[in-house]
């Protein structure tokens, strides 16, 4: 089993309104042993915004499964994440379509679909490159649902990293 624990900034388009926002993403992977040169893991991340722009800010608490290959010092993956999350409409609020309800918050199961590259900067750190396209429940917008965007740049631990190539 391999662990790792990851951090890094976060530039999100919200999909409301051309929204967006400045935040910190933070996760842990949890590994189980390499299938065909593959590594399945299981992900928990989270996001909460440090901007939080001029419309809407998102933060969400999602997990799933993330697979990455090796090949050399780049590990790119691919993962599949559900979870919850929130989104705080700024100043007054947002009105809904019909002009009825006045939301200030408003909470919705999320939808992510992304992947990246791990860099390896030595045998325990790696720089981190990630992309999300989320989808999410949004009651002030016509269709009821918006495609965020985010990208993330930061850094991966890898705790107790162990070298297994043959000395």
């Amino acid at each position: 089993m391999q662990l790792y624990a990851f951090g890094g900034a976060t530039g999100t388009f919200t999909g409301i309104d051309g929204g967006k926002n400045l935040g910190i993403t933070a996760g842990v992977d949890l590994g189980f042993g390499g299938f065909h040169d593959f590594l399945p893991t299981i992900e928990v991340r989270g996001t909460y915004p440090v901007d939080k722009g001029t419309l809407a800010s998102e933060s969400n608490f999602l997990g799933g499964l993330k697979v990455e290959r090796q090949y050399r010092a780049f590990h790119p993956y691919v993962d599949v994440l559900f979870g919850r999350g929130q989104i705080d409409y700024e100043g007054v609020g947002q009105l809904n379509p019909s002009r009825t309800i006045l939301y200030q918050r408003s909470n919705s199961n999320v939808f992510s679909f992304g992947g990246g590259v791990d860099y390896d900067i030595s045998p325990s750190f790696a720089i981190k490159l990630d992309a999300q396209i989320q989808r999410w429940d949004v009651p002030v917008i016509t269709s009821g649902s918006a495609n965020a965007y985010s990208g993330t740049l930061g850094v991966l631990y890898r705790f107790g990293y162990r070298d297994s190539r043959p000395q």
